[in-house]
């Protein structure tokens, strides 16, 4: 079986290239990621990822992996800030307090295996310093809640209560159980 990841991401290619895992082919989906009116976060998330997949033709001997990342904190999902403005005030409303990321996937192959994952994220309490000197690397720009835990965004969060590589873009256990349970396992480096 052939892996497609139908997703632009370079951190879940990495992750996956992290543990010897090599999608045959890059399909990015193209959908409306916007959430429906009173979608709860969680739902949202599994909706974007189970779309996703679905939005993504295959071979008889592909298997498609979608996955998508959200921040949200008191009901409000952080998105990739679209300003430094915006990066700005959502750093700020994270600043020492605790938020969650989710982030859902969906595997469609022989059978279809889905998913979602959730990690607490701690911020420390940041100085508009702090927040002007992150925004200005352009690091978070292109990431869900404007930050990167595994760059600079590190010095931001004073620790993970959860897995790691969730918060990255890819809860790797259970996604690495439904790979093998498709014939895809990792390759020697």
């Amino acid at each position: 079986m052939k892996l497609v990841l139908a997703s632009a991401s370079p951190r879940r290619r990495l992750l996956l290239s992290a543990v010897g895992i090599r999608p045959a082919a890059i399909r990015p989906a193209d959908i409306d990621e916007r959430p429906l009116t009173g979608e709860p976060a969680a739902a949202h998330v599994k909706r974007l990822a189970a779309e996703k997949a679905a939005a993504i033709p295959r071979a008889d001997d592909e298997v498609v992996l979608a996955a998508d990342t959200i921040v949200h904190l008191d009901d409000r999902i952080f998105g990739k800030p679209e300003s430094e403005e915006e990066a700005r005030a959502t750093l700020r409303a994270l600043s020492g307090r605790v938020h969650s990321v989710t982030t859902a996937w969906c595997l469609l192959g022989k059978n279809e295996a889905r998913g979602a994952e959730s990690s607490r994220v701690h911020f420390r309490p940041l100085s508009a310093a702090e927040i002007a000197s992150y925004v200005a690397t352009g690091e978070g720009t292109d990431k869900a809640g404007g930050y990167g835990l595994q760059g600079l965004g590190a010095a931001l969060v004073s620790h993970v209560e959860g897995d790691h590589s969730n918060v990255v873009g890819l809860p790797l256990p259970p996604v690495l159980t439904a790979l093998r349970a498709e014939g895809i396992f990792p390759e020697p480096p």
